[in-house]
């Protein structure tokens, strides 16, 4: 049997398109590192059958692989440092706090 890896629960935001993540105190977020850190399999399917409920919120939730960062959660895989980067065709969201 496979060992399991941590995860956070990641989703698109319903209204604006961002990626959010799910953090401890039930609140999505647009900051990656305030997400849950997920490192108990049983934990992550129930906190990702949460996110599956809240249709009026975000769409598309699923669990992302991470790895436990000094400032928290980081993605451990290039599409997931890729969502957290924002929209890639404009300079909106993410990307226009950057500017």
């Amino acid at each position: 049997m496979a060992r399991f890896s941590p995860k956070v629960v990641t989703a698109n935001a319903l209204q604006e398109g961002d990626a959010v993540y799910l953090a401890a105190d039930d609140r999505w977020t647009r900051r990656h590192e305030e997400a849950e850190l997920l490192e108990d399999e049983a934990h992550a399917q129930i906190r990702l059958l949460h996110a599956l409920a809240q249709t009026d919120v975000v769409v598309g939730p699923y669990l992302a692989d991470a790895r436990p960062g000094p400032a928290g959660p980081e993605p451990a895989h290039f599409r997931e440092v890729f969502r957290t980067r924002g929209p890639s065709n404009y300079f909106l969201g993410k990307q226009a706090e950057l500017i």
